[in-house]
């Protein structure tokens, strides 16, 4: 196959992984920085250049998509699909994902365990909003927050209260979710590929911290998901329309409850912590189902 990884930059882990992977296997592979794609439409006509070369003749392509440029990204990827280039992730459930208050919509409407969660806009009702969510401690997070940023613990009512409306007079969109005590600031990263749950870690927060992104300090280690965590992983990635993403849960007394699907999901972290090939799970799915549609196009 001649591969497409879009990423903005060659020398991150991930992007090195998939590289290698791809090649071992046979693959010619191209990284592409998706910013630097030119988007031509005419008349029956859809067409691509790359630092003034035409990209053409590319039979599938792997989107490493940073959520900053989410917008451009998926516009070139979009291109990829109608210009009938098979994408390990569609360029709409990237988009899906992306919103956070619409995959946790996405989410609760397939029947997934989810934290409470609130949405207002910037409401003047602070007291009202905290009283609903049963009182502190909550978790305020930026909607478009990411590795960690734009996440605050409020301990108390008074805090709660005063972070929500700091943020509101930023005009800042946040949701605001209970805190799982008994999550004991950890969390499970299951990376799923192609409807299996191929590698799974739980990640801890440093002492003092609440988050436990390895971006901010956190650990990882090897984790047995439980069946129930397992299909709880597979059922999310489903719900967003992801063949490839790592599913973001806590455990709590009432079952797994998924925080986050991620559409990009890093490969360093997994990788290290469960010793498993996941860059290669990730072309193998890439070679099955590129095969699947050539057969299907010469069956037509």
């Amino acid at each position: 196959m001649k591969l497409a990884v879009l990423s903005r930059q060659s020398n991150l882990y991930s992007t090195k992984r998939l590289v290698e992977a791809a090649v071992e296997r046979g693959h010619d592979v191209q990284v592409i920085d998706h910013l630097q794609c030119d988007i031509m439409i005419e008349q029956n006509a859809l067409s691509m250049y790359y630092k003034g070369e035409k990209l053409d003749g590319f039979d599938a392509v792997i989107p490493r998509i940073g959520a900053s440029v989410t917008f451009y990204g998926t516009a070139v990827l979009r291109q990829f699909e109608m210009m009938d280039v098979f994408s390990a992730n569609r360029s709409i459930a990237i988009t899906r994902s992306r919103d956070k208050l619409r995959s946790m919509q996405m989410l609760a409407a397939a029947g997934l365990g989810l934290p409470k969660t609130a949405f207002t806009n910037y409401s003047k009702e602070e007291k009202q909003i905290v009283q609903n969510m049963g009182g502190a401690p909550l978790i305020i997070k930026l909607l478009e927050g990411t590795q960690g940023l734009g996440v605050v613990l409020a301990e108390t009512i008074k805090a709660a209260k005063s972070v929500i409306e700091a943020f509101h007079g930023l005009k800042a969109r946040i949701i605001v979710q209970e805190f799982i005590k008994e999550a004991k600031a950890s969390d499970i990263r299951a990376f799923v590929v192609n409807g299996e749950v191929v590698g799974a870690m739980k990640r801890t927060g440093k002492e003092g911290e609440f988050r436990s992104n390895l971006h901010r300090g956190g650990t990882a280690e090897l984790i047995k998901l439980k069946r129930s965590e397992k299909a709880a992983a597979v059922k999310a990635a489903d719900a967003m329309g992801l063949s490839i993403a790592g599913v973001d849960m806590l455990q709590s007394d009432r079952g797994p409850l998924i925080l986050e699907v991620n559409s990009s999901p890093g490969l360093e972290g997994i990788e290290k912590a469960t010793e498993k090939d996941i860059a290669g799970k990730i072309i193998e799915y890439v070679e099955q189902n590129y095969q699947n549609k050539r057969g299907r196009k010469r069956n037509a």
